[in-house]
């Protein structure tokens, strides 16, 4: 159904071609996986594809892509427009219309179909996704989540043959990704769908592809193959297969529950160390007021931890929070974004807001950053309130790296969008760009910002916030379009940042991200607090929210690959 012949795309003014070599074929009815490395190229493999690559991109393109015999060469993505559907990393460039019913029909209306197709099948659709209760909605007013939902439902609707999908559940939560997941199964198994996918999240598509190709980068030609062949060699792979390999397991398990049944002697081993949790921060976890945590040892199940009253602190000491929510709600466009959240942040203190789309974290976020006025109650960071306060100020004092990084960046390369940020925080002359060097390696100054790739364009607008330095960071989904690599480059600034005592809130789908990092959860639903605590207590109780390495490793109570392998050490 697709077929790449020795293709290279080569794009104007690059010092090399973004991929070379690619050869392989996706057969009909087949669900394949592109992995590889941040900047490899994937995303120029998928839109060669639809024919964006080299029609739309610009470039050169070498070789031959076929789809259903047709050569992507010499038909533009309009008169490919019946076969294939896309869905790239950036949903909001997809949209054409107002609200989700509207757009669930735009493609099938290009496509000329009869209006009682079009209502079966956006009715369908919407059930599918579980959309149905937001058809009315404005685009506008859909959480990320819910707009990558949307973007997704707007390509099934015309029952395009092959999907094209760059990063398709980087911004669901772990429910509703596997929903979207449990879809594109059926399109496959049911429906004979050839689905082409990229996606760093290895975690919760590993399982659902028939087969992987590996793009290695540096000019190496793809390694194509079963997931086992090609996991057993990829520089990016999910816990499973990393907690496979520090285990020596054979074959590598793919699964949680595949990997279960070989755990129980690697839980032998472990039975007599204790894990940390949070990545052995749990000694540094905020004590509820008036308390200090104190470990104690359960039965086979590692360290939890108990609380005894402290006596209170005088008054010439008191610990100052970095930022204080009391009774927040907010309401917007007739909806009730916020519910009398209560939420103080501590310097040094990182925390994960984590639930469903839509449960409000974003809108906290906002409300945080001063984008976001309350309706009732009151946010103070640093001593001010956010919405009442200058921007010149409150840069100082928080910074924000929004869903949507390209929203900060303006510059025509990386140097001028360094150089700007250095003089906006009053920063040292070359601040910025020794962050993008420790975030990006590789990155060069004459780039583009909008040449790079979304993982890469995220690394740059957290470099740009960082440089003001700011007590408070927000991050809103900061490992969309990061690889592991690239995340684990990420958790060690944002570890180095907490331990000089700045303080951290991040909303996240990434629950390996939360366990690695965050000293506790906040759990939102519905614009409620339902959960706040340390990082072990909240995620090994929650079936959607616990890491791999928790899910094979219960009833002991491990959170990550590097606290096993410190233990066996």
């Amino acid at each position: 159904m697709i077929r790449f012949e020795d293709v290279s795309v080569m794009y104007d003014g690059a010092a090399g071609p973004a991929v070379r070599g690619v050869d392989f074929e996706v057969p009909e009815g087949e669900l394949v996986l592109l992995v590889g490395p941040s900047g490899v190229g994937k995303s120029t493999v998928l839109g060669a594809v639809s024919g964006l690559v080299p029609h739309f991109t610009g470039g050169t393109l070498r070789g031959r892509v076929t789809v259903a015999g047709r050569d992507t060469r010499t038909h533009k993505p309009r008169e490919l427009a019946d076969v294939v559907g896309t869905v790239g990393q950036d949903p909001l460039a997809h949209f054409v219309t107002d609200t989700v019913e509207e757009e669930l029909a735009y493609g099938m209306e290009s496509l000329g179909l009869a209006p009682e197709v079009m209502r079966r099948r956006v009715e369908e659709t919407l059930d599918l996704l579980g959309l149905a209760g937001l058809r009315d909605r404005p685009i506008a007013t859909l959480s990320g989540g819910q707009r990558q939902r949307v973007a997704i439902g707007s390509v099934l609707t015309p029952h395009p043959r092959v999907l094209v999908l760059d990063e398709p559940t980087s911004a669901l939560d772990p429910a509703a990704a596997e929903e979207v997941l449990a879809v594109l199964q059926r399109l496959v198994h049911d429906l004979g769908t050839t689905i082409l996918m990229a996606e760093h999240r290895l975690e919760r598509v590993i399982h659902y592809a028939d087969r992987a190709v590996l793009l290695p980068g540096r000019g190496e030609a793809p390694v194509v193959g079963s997931l086992p062949e090609v996991m057993a060699v990829s520089p990016v792979y999910p816990p499973v297969v990393g907690l496979g390999r520090l285990a020596g397991w054979s074959p590598l398990p793919l699964t949680v529950r595949d990997a279960r049944r070989h755990a129980a002697g690697l839980r032998e081993r472990l039975v007599t160390s204790a894990p940390a949790g949070a990545s052995g921060l749990v000694a540094q976890l905020p004590a509820p007021r008036g308390a200090a945590p104190v470990a104690a040892d359960g039965p086979g199940t590692g360290r939890r931890l108990r609380f005894r009253r402290r006596p209170a602190p005088t008054p010439k000491t008191p610990q100052p929070h970095t930022a204080e929510v009391r009774s927040l709600s907010v309401r917007r466009a007739r909806i009730d974004a916020l519910r009398r959240v209560d939420l103080t942040v501590a310097p040094g203190e990182t925390i994960a807001l984590m639930g469903r789309n839509g449960a409000g974290k974003s809108t906290l976020l906002g409300s945080l950053v001063g984008l976001v006025a309350p309706s009732a109650g009151n946010v103070r960071v640093g001593g001010v309130e956010p919405h009442r306060t200058a921007p010149p100020d409150l840069v100082r004092r928080v910074g924000l790296v929004p869903q949507e990084p390209r929203d900060l960046l303006y510059a025509d390369t990386v140097a001028d969008e360094c150089a700007a940020a250095d003089r906006d925080a009053g920063a040292g002359p070359g601040t910025c760009r020794a962050l993008v060097s420790e975030l990006l390696p590789g990155i060069t100054d004459d780039t583009h910002p909008r040449d790079l790739s979304e993982g890469q364009c995220l690394a740059l607008a957290l470099a740009v916030v960082l440089t003001a330095r700011p007590p408070l960071l927000l991050l809103d989904e900061p490992t969309r379009g990061l690889d592991y690599a690239a995340k684990a480059r990420l958790v060690a600034v944002l570890r180095g940042l907490a331990a000089e005592g700045h303080a951290i809130v991040l909303a996240t789908h990434d629950v390996e991200l939360a366990a690695e990092l965050a000293h506790r959860v906040v759990l939102l639903a519905e614009g409620e607090v339902i959960a706040d605590g340390p990082t072990a207590q909240i995620v090994v109780s929650s079936p959607s929210f616990a890491p791999q390495v928790t899910k094979i490793l219960a009833p002991q109570q491990w959170l990550t690959v590097a606290e096993v392998r410190k233990a066996l050490a």
